[in-house]
């Protein structure tokens, strides 16, 4: 069960990144871009992958405009900021995925592989608990949009307005943190 619970937790560490970069192209290590690769899942099995794939831009949409319809009817005063925020992020994984920043995305998800084997070894060795071990997989709180995404959801689910605002701002937050750190990524040399 263990095995089971770390392998699932580092498949979903390891895609994250990917989800967020994801364009709807595969990226090329010769820092080309395919259009739409073909997908190489046997039919009739589901894998966590599948949100790459082609359907990945409709998804995002999707979830982009309720979150917005979230926050017209939530916190509408900070629409300016979340449009704001959001073209950002667009722009910053546009960037990202460049063939400009081709070997800084190679380098980067190196250096991440080398922490996720290191981890994985220290909790093999009984080092770090199952919670140490995600919360430093994580990183901190680099994680912690997906989990207000969904308390969010049920935030309205169950028309509570009050904590619908406070999550969207907290989400807000996350978006602009997210952001800066995108930067960040893209000033390494």
């Amino acid at each position: 069960m263990k095995l089971k619970m770390l392998c699932l937790t580092l498949g979903l560490i390891l895609t994250v990144p990917s989800l967020a970069a994801a364009n709807g192209k595969v990226p090329d290590t010769k820092g080309e871009q395919r259009e739409d690769a073909p997908c190489d899942c046997q039919e009739g099995k589901q894998h966590h992958h599948h949100h790459m794939h082609r359907d990945w831009h409709a998804h995002m949409a999707e979830k982009e405009q309720k979150l917005l319809t979230w926050v017209d009817q939530y916190t509408p005063d900070k629409k300016a900021e979340w449009t704001k925020v959001l073209a950002e992020k667009k722009t910053l994984r546009n960037e990202w995925m460049s063939p400009e920043n081709a070997e800084k995305r190679e380098k980067w998800k190196k250096e991440k592989m080398a922490k996720m084997e290191e981890l994985k070894k220290q909790f093999d060795e009984g080092k770090l608990t199952k919670e140490e071990f995600i919360k430093q997989a994580h990183g901190g709180k680099h994680m912690g949009h997906w989990k207000t995404f969904h308390e969010l959801k049920l935030a309205v689910e169950k028309k509570d307005d009050k904590r619908a605002a406070v999550l969207l701002n907290q989400l807000l937050d996350q978006a602009k943190q997210h952001n800066q750190r995108v930067k960040e990524m893209l000033k390494l040399e």
